[in-house]
This record gives C-alpha cells, sequence and structure tokens, in this order.
C-alpha cells in the first residue's frame, strides 16, 4: 500500500453536486489515511467544492462534447486540449500518487494526461449506466469503480477492471445515517428538491399537487423546497395563498440533516441523491430526467423502485392530479412509508468511500511497484 503523506492523490469531478459530493466522500476517508487530495474540476465547482480548500482546487479548460456541429465540435477539441496541457502542467508540479475521474466532461483531460504519462489512473462511476466521459475514458485507466454490479456484460475488458464499491456518500449524510425512520405523525414533512441544481419542474407541479389535496392534509404538512433563484418567490407564494407551511431557498447546505428528518421526498433521481435516500433510508416519489441519452436518473430510480423504497414517475405522468393522489394515498398509509424506507436503506452502502479509497491506494501501490 501507498505510504501515507508520501504524495497526494488527485480527484477529478465535474463542478456539480452529483460528481463533487462522491469526490468529497473519497478525500475525507483518504485524508483519514494521511493523504492529501487535490481537485481538479470546471469553474462551477465555486458553489459544491466547499470541503476542498482554496489550495487543493485547480480549475482547468473543458467543455461538453453538446453538439455534433462541426463548428462546435472543433470549439470543444480545443477547449479540451487546452485541459489537457493544463494537466499534464499539474501532474508535473503535483506528482500525485493517482488520479481518480469522478464523471463528466471536466475529467476527461486530467484523467486522459494522468493515463498517457504512465501516472496511476482510475474512475469512478455513480450511475447505474457509465456516462459518456467515462466510457471514453474506461479503456485509457487501470480501475474502474461502479456503483452498481453487472455494468459490462457485453464488455468483458472493462469487466475485467471493475470494482463494486457502491457511490461514496459525503461524511454529513453518514452522520445523518444514524437518525432513524420515525412513522408521520404531526406535521407530515415533506421534501422537494430537483437536484444540486435544482428544476423547473417541482416548482411547476408541486405547489399546484398539494393544492388538490384535502385541506385537512394540507393543514398537517411542513413542507421544505428546494427551487431555481427565479423560482423562489412564486412557490412561496404559491404555499403562502394556500396557507401551508413551508420553507423555500435556492440551495440547502444542510440538505442530508433535512433528507433524515423528512417522512417523505420528491426529488429527481441523480446518483448522489439516490444514494443519499438509500444511506439515511428514506422513502421516496422520484422523476427522472428526462431526455437524457443514456436515461442514467431513469435506471437510478429503477435501483430503489425494485428494492420497494420509491416510485418512479416518469416526467409526462407527474402530473398535479397524479402526485397529490400519490401523497394522498402515502400519507393515509404510514406503515407503507415506514417499509419504503427499511427497503431504501436495504440497498445502502455505507462503507463506499472506504471501499474506494482502498482501491485507489491499490492501484497507486501497483503502478509505483511497476
Amino acid at each position: 500500500m501507498l505510504a501515507p503523506g508520501r504524495a497526494p492523490v488527485l480527484v477529478a469531478a465535474g463542478g456539480t453536486g452529483g460528481h463533487l459530493f462522491p469526490a468529497e466522500a473519497l478525500a475525507a476517508a483518504l485524508a483519514q489515511r494521511g493523504i492529501q487530495v487535490h481537485l481538479v474540476t470546471d469553474r462551477r465547482a465555486e458553489r459544491y467544492g466547499g470541503a476542498f480548500s482554496e489550495q487543493t482546487i485547480h480549475v482547468v479548460s473543458s467543455a461538453t462534447v453538446a453538439s455534433r456541429n462541426p463548428i462546435a465540435l472543433g470549439r470543444t477539441a480545443v477547449m479540451l486540449g487546452r485541459g489537457y496541457f493544463q494537466a499534464r502542467a499539474l501532474l508535473a508540479r503535483l506528482k500525485p500518487a493517482a488520479v481518480v475521474g469522478f464523471g463528466g466532461y471536466p475529467t476527461v483531460p486530467p484523467v486522459l494526461a494522468a493515463a498517457w504519462a504512465g501516472v496511476p489512473s482510475l474512475i469512478h462511476d455513480a450511475n447505474a449506466v457509465i456516462g459518456r466521459a467515462n466510457r471514453f475514458l474506461a479503456p485509457q485507466v487501470a480501475a474502474i469503480a461502479t456503483s452498481f454490479p453487472d455494468m459490462f456484460g457485453q464488455r468483458p475488458d472493462l469487466a475485467a477492471k471493475a470494482t463494486l464499491t457502491g457511490n461514496p456518500v459525503r461524511p454529513a449524510v453518514v452522520a445523518a445515517a444514524a437518525t432513524p425512520y420515525v412513522a408521520p405523525g404531526d406535521p407530515l414533512r415533506l421534501l422537494v428538491f430537483g437536484g444540486s441544481q435544482g428544476a423547473r419542474i417541482m416548482a411547476d407541479i408541486v405547489p399546484a399537487a398539494i393544492g388538490l389535496l384535502e385541506p385537512a392534509l394540507r393543514a398537517r404538512l411542513a413542507i421544505v423546497q428546494q427551487a431555481r433563484d427565479e423560482d423562489v418567490a412564486r412557490v412561496r407564494d404559491a404555499y403562502g395563498r394556500l396557507a401551508v407551511a413551508a420553507e423555500i431557498a435556492s440551495f440547502f447546505a444542510d440538505l442530508p440533516a433535512r433528507l433524515a428528518a423528512s417522512h417523505l421526498i420528491v426529488s429527481r433521481s441523480g446518483a448522489s441523491t439516490v444514494a443519499e435516500l438509500a444511506a439515511i433510508g428514506r422513502p421516496s416519489i422520484l422523476v427522472p430526467l428526462p431526455h437524457a441519452l443514456d436515461q442514467d436518473q431513469f435506471a437510478n430510480a429503477g435501483v430503489l423502485e425494485t428494492a420497494g423504497g420509491a416510485i418512479r414517475l416518469s416526467q409526462d405522468a407527474f402530473t398535479p392530479r397524479r402526485l397529490a393522489a400519490e401523497l394522498a394515498g402515502l400519507f393515509a398509509a404510514p406503515q407503507r412509508l415506514t417499509a419504503m424506507a427499511a427497503a431504501a436503506r436495504s440497498v445502502a452502502r455505507l462503507d463506499a468511500a472506504d471501499r474506494l479509497a482502498e482501491l485507489v491506494l491499490k492501484v497507486a501501490a501497483a503502478g509505483t511497484n511497476q
């Protein structure tokens, strides 16, 4: 194994919560082993990268392949190429023991630079289907950490590199997981969010659904809802007109604690959201982001639905009337919510960060011994 403190580990992640939260969890696990961690990312990390000090955050150029237009593809190639050379310079300066990619196109330059420079490298994929950036990088790296089993049935070459670690959750989530689920009483605590960047669909549908509930049920609700900055005022006004107790904000830094305090969650089904719902053990109604090329959120929600811990609704089915019916049915059956909480918890892997940390050290040691 790698000698603690001898060389840092570089983690690379796209600048959204879904990529950065697992990176943060790994950093905490490696810090416990005496390993310093640096983060390479894009500029969006200013909001979600708070677990890393300013001195250990490095921004490299990147771009997402979002169009087949030749001009757009050319610009993307230029940005990724610039990021590659920036990453090579960063590797030369930091001399990391290993580089770990967590998905998103900002991971491509540093992971590719590491692989081509002979620095031990691996990737982690948080979703039930591997993302495009990680699909591109998978043949280049020494190891692949997965959150779900059997992700490479048609690719034995990649399956041979894969290790099931689970999706690491932040220390705050592990702490919140110690809070047992308490059967709904008064108030009925409903948490609504759309992922780390919010979602307009929640602002459009949820207040309208609450308005369709029986007044006696509405009076029992205490709602916490994340909304986009431009939607906060209208969501707050909607609940005010309904005389429903509600706290609305564009971002909750203490979301794990709020998950633990909730009786039911309505949300998107990003990988970190699903991992945190499982770790804390809370029932949910999940609305996968539609139109994604890989349908990763649909697959993620399916894991909890199959276990019995969630209801998965397509966005087309996510109407005020349907949501109101689901809410009324669940709140009328507290024993079902309790069973869903236990079912969600059954698929949790609370030791995922430690599993991934050990894999990182193994890959680093193997590279050192070559």
